[in-house]
């Protein structure tokens, strides 16, 4: 034992003869032990017990008389001066020395009879065991503030970790809560913040099990003002801690806290700060006497509210820097629309120019005027639509119109007319544009300007051709739909070709006059076209500077931003490099390998979306290492990678790639301190004369890949003749569906069910047929699962359904019902109830001769959704039958919970009673016809083939069957020629 720790009085050899019998393991048990046998054996008053040590001096225990300043003072005087204590001869030798770093003052108030040599006695077993008393006291007071500190470590971590989340903000604080509820009191807990700039405050969390009638919610925002006087604002706005209960708080500011939620017995809040700004608080309140805070729970809060004010500002920082990358990214998207704006306008500026000085050449050209209109039509249509264009001018008495030029959709040919009231004749009279809508020529009409002339025009727009003479004639352009319309600048240029057009009418009368327009128009042409040119070198420098800004953004358009990998736009692109090589040389061959992770959602879903990107850039990091220089490695999009091997000798090469791929792969990842198991499955695809894009290349991987997966995953498949022969019948047969979907191919066929004692047919299944064009009547196995998969299996449902309904009425005319087969799809559809009772509606059939036929898996995906479809079919009259009873999951325990009215048993069962296990399908059997007796259902075999087996199923109890043996399903016409003969069997006797 060290020295340091051995007390100075060692226990003396008689201790076993006191009769003071120490118990307990803390200092305070002790000085009870003592004080106990104190006042019993002698009549003790009082004892105090200090002790002094580095930590300070401290009270341990003290009974009968309670310490007063004075004894603290000369309590600790004695202690450190080492020397007996005496007052007023009311204590015994009081102080035992310990060692050189603890001393105990033991101190009895009116000792009564004790002597000095008991006290002693006492003395030396207190000094005996109280050291390691304290020592423990110690360790553990040192285990508690470690734990405490682990914890809240643990806390600080946590917010750190939320506040760099994807997560929205409320949920967040939620979580926030709750891990300061793990350190403190805090079922009242709401977070309040101001905003640096307009000084508003929210509450972007609030919980209070009070103040909750109107709490506000996350997106108000207050004035500052309307919370004055609220203990909240004014920790928001002096930054200054406050604890205690609200009413002594509001007193001690200077506020009247009414109006602000219930009074506290407790309050406690305080300020978020910043870079010594206090941009909001955090407050905490205890309605409950039980619950009160303390120094150390100020002090706790104060240290998470910094670790959260600076965990809040970083999220800020990072949704800002968000938002300043998003402005930045909108504005270079503005501007990039601005720069393609502005070379559309340069360049249509161009055309409109080398248009106009086209028609200007025309003009002033020596040849005939037909030649002249056909090719300013051409021009026009160039610039603006032009499909009906026609040129209307007056007559040399001026009293009709005539029209040497003229193209329309509608109105083939444009006869000479006298005037009228026509658009044309309105643009004369008036001598100016017109551009007119529907509703402006309405207008017109209605005010008796105009009169109809021709096919009614949806946008028209005609020019004056004007003379030195006068107005001579009309160019006019029309549109009779809604997808061409004109604008003013579509005015302003026909009005220019029509000023042309007119002088070249006026050049027949004055050569001259049109010679001296024309050296005018060169002239003008010549200053536009230069003017045009230097607006072109300008535009060109402009597109230079656009041009190298395009090639920084360009590895950002090829490259995948999360992995640096190569993106599908590069990665198509070098195959069809590959693919163009290997057509112009076969013995270029190259392989695709598709790949992507085994279960990557779940790893998503489990850990997030940070953890999963992390994963995605090791894959990458790892598939890079093993491919090499023998490839390049892409990544698609999600979880999917490619591989284009250029260059391999055969299908080998390429298989033992993948097999490495996948063995890599394999082994574990350790991302963000989580150890994560993924796999791959890898499909394969090599190149191909047959192939003609990368596409197809792209595809068949794929088909290689999905089946890798069906056969167990963590493998690899080569893309071979037989998936392609598989792959393109399922194409094949599904673009068929399609069509046959579009052409209403698929029709039903009845078969009837009987009454077994009588052969009397009581109802009949429909089921569904496709009447392919070349292969005859098809059964739903040849294409239904391919229905399934391709999403078509529910419109030809309702196909079906409506014929049945449409037909099926003669069937049930004298009785009986008809039955449809409903899937799982319609079930999920929150519509099917209302759209099939709005059939029955329409047809005019009666809910209670139509029955629906569901299978178990129906009742278990979703029985309380599916019960309340059932419920409210059963409330409309349609009954339900459970077909293929007995081969399902949970068949007895769904009976009694949804309202079915008959079992279907399944055929295996009635196939069995002719096989080995006949005698367990009979005892099947004969308890399915039980149970539906006793349930009151009816009972329906399905499958019945044979004489035996329908002997054998009445023996049964069973009443109701169908099968081949009385018919096989057919069409509606069919079982009308039937209907009226014999039963479709002969009873069987019982």
């Amino acid at each position: 034992m060290n020295d340091a720790k051995r007390p100075l009085n060692p226990p003396p050899a008689d201790l076993g003869r006191s009769d003071l019998l120490l118990s307990g393991s803390s200092a305070a048990e002790l000085a009870d032990s003592v004080w106990g046998w104190a006042r019993r054996r002698f009549a003790a008053r009082g004892i105090q017990l200090w002790v002094t040590e580095a930590r300070g001096f401290s009270l341990l225990a003290e009974h009968g008389r309670a310490s007063s300043e004075e004894d603290r003072q000369l309590a600790r005087e004695t202690a450190i001066e080492r020397r007996p204590l005496a007052r007023e001869g009311r204590f015994a030798q009081p102080i035992f020395l310990l060692d050189q770093h603890v001393g105990v003052l033991l101190v009895l108030a009116d000792p009564g009879r004790l002597s000095e040599s008991a006290l002693q006695r006492a003395a030396d077993l207190l000094s005996h065991r109280l050291p390691a008393a304290l020592e423990l006291e110690r360790l553990n007071g040192a285990v508690q503030q470690l734990a405490h500190a682990e914890k809240l470590q643990r806390s600080l971590f946590a917010i750190a970790d939320l506040a760099s989340s994807n997560r929205e903000l409320g949920e967040v604080l939620a979580i926030i809560h709750g891990i300061i509820a793990g350190l403190m009191y805090a079922e009242n807990f709401f977070i309040v913040l101001r905003d640096r700039q307009s000084g508003d405050v929210s509450f972007p969390y609030f919980r209070d099990v009070l103040d909750d009638d109107d709490p506000p919610t996350p997106d108000q925002v207050f004035p500052l003002s309307s919370l004055k006087g609220s203990l909240a604002a004014h920790v928001v706005t002096t930054g200054e801690t406050l604890m205690g209960p609200s009413e002594i708080l509001s007193l001690q500011i200077g506020v009247d806290t009414a109006g602000f939620g219930p009074p506290s017995v407790d309050w406690l809040g305080v300020p978020l700060v910043f870079a010594g700004e206090v941009f909001g608080a955090v407050v905490v309140q205890s309605y409950e006497p039980q619950h009160t805070y303390g120094d150390q729970d100020r002090a706790l809060l104060t240290f998470v509210a910094q670790h959260l004010g600076a965990a809040l500002q970083r999220r800020w920082a990072q949704v800002e820097l968000e938002r300043r990358v998003m402005d930045r990214t909108n504005e270079l998207r503005e501007a990039n629309r601005a720069l393609r704006a502005e070379v559309e306008e340069r360049q249509r500026g161009e055309t409109l120019q080398a248009a106009l000085f086209r028609i200007a050449e025309l003009g002033a050209s020596e040849a005939s005027l037909a030649d002249f209109y056909s090719a300013t039509h051409r021009v026009i249509g160039r610039l603006l639509y032009a499909a009906n264009f026609y040129i209307a001018t007056l007559v040399d008495d001026g009293n009709a119109l005539e029209f040497p030029y003229s193209v329309d959709e509608r109105d083939m040919v444009r006869q000479r007319r006298p005037l009228g009231r026509g658009l044309t004749e309105y643009v004369l009279r008036t001598g100016q544009a017109l551009l007119a809508d529907r509703a402006t020529i309405d207008r017109l009409s209605e005010q008796g300007e105009i009169s109809s002339f021709g096919p009614r025009a949806t946008m028209w727009l005609g020019v004056p051709l004007v003379c030195d003479s006068g107005t001579v004639g009309v160019l006019a352009v029309q549109s009779y739909d809604t997808l061409h319309r004109y604008q003013r600048r579509d005015q302003e240029i026909l009005t220019f070709v029509g000023f042309h057009i007119a002088n070249a009418l006026q050049r027949m009368r004055a050569a001259e006059s049109l010679r001296v327009a024309n050296v005018d128009l060169e002239r003008r042409v010549a200053e536009r076209t230069e003017a045009l040119f230097a607006a072109n070198r300008d535009l060109r420098q402009e597109i230079a500077e656009r041009e190298r800004f395009e090639r920084e953004l360009q590895y950002a358009a090829t490259h995948d931003p999360l992995t640096g990998l190569p993106n599908r736009v590069t990665f198509v692109g070098r195959m069809a490099e590959a693919l163009a090589r290997y057509q112009r040389r076969r013995r270029d061959r190259f392989a695709l390998l598709f790949l992507d992770l085994d279960r990557f959602k779940v790893i998503n879903d489990s850990v997030g979306h940070l953890v999963g990107d992390e994963l995605l850039k090791e894959v990458a990091l790892r598939l890079s290492q093993v491919v090499g220089g023998s490839g390049l490695v892409a990544r698609l999009g999600g979880d999917e990678f490619a591989v284009l091997m250029d260059a391999i000798e055969d299908e080998a090469e390429a298989e033992r790639l993948a097999v490495r791929i996948i063995s890599v792969l394999d082994e574990p990842v350790r991302v963000m301190g989580k150890e994560l198991f993924t796999s791959t499955s890898v499909g394969i695809a090599v190149s191909r004369p047959l192939y003609s894009s990368p596409e197809e290349l792209l595809r068949d991987a794929d088909v290689a890949l999905y089946r890798a997966k069906a056969r167990g995953r963590r493998r690899c498949e080569l893309f071979d003749d037989a998936l392609r022969r598989e792959a393109l019948h399922q194409l094949e047969l599904e673009g068929n569906l399609r069509r046959a979907l579009v052409r209403n191919e698929f029709e039903p066929v009845f078969q009837p069910i009987v009454q077994l004692a009588t052969g009397e047919v009581v109802g009949y299944e429909a089921l569904m047929r496709w009447r392919h064009p070349q292969q005859g009547l098809m059964a739903p196995g040849e294409f239904l699962s391919i229905a399934e998969e391709s999403g078509l299996s529910e419109a030809m449902d309702w196909q079906v359904f409506e014929l049945v309904l449409a037909q099926a009425w003669v069937l049930v005319e004298t009785g009986g019902y008809v039955t449809i087969n409903v899937g799982g799809r319609h079930f999920r559809n929150p519509g099917f109830v209302d759209q099939l009772l709005r059939l029955l509606q329409r047809y005019e059939f009666q809910a209670d001769h139509l029955r629906l036929e569901v299978t178990e898996r129906i009742l278990i995906e979703e029985p309380e959704k599916v019960r309340s479809m059932m419920l409210a079919l059963r409330h409309a009259g349609v009954r339900l039958a459970l077909d293929d009873f007995g081969t399902g999951y949970s068949s007895l325990s769904y009976l009694h919970q949804f309202p079915l009215h008959t079992l279907k048993v399944d055929r295996s069962f009635i196939s069995a009673l002719d096989d080995d296990s006949r005698s367990s399908a009979q005892a099947v059997l004969r308890a399915v016809c039980s149970l539906g007796q006793s349930l009151g259902m009816e009972v329906i075999a399905e499958g019945i083939e044979t004489h035996a087996q329908l002997e054998l199923v009445q023996q049964m109890g069973c009443t109701l069957g169908q099968g081949f043996l009385f018919a096989h399903p057919q069409p509606l016409h069919s079982l009308l020629q039937q209907r009226d003969g014999a039963p479709l069997h002969e009873a069987a006797p019982h």
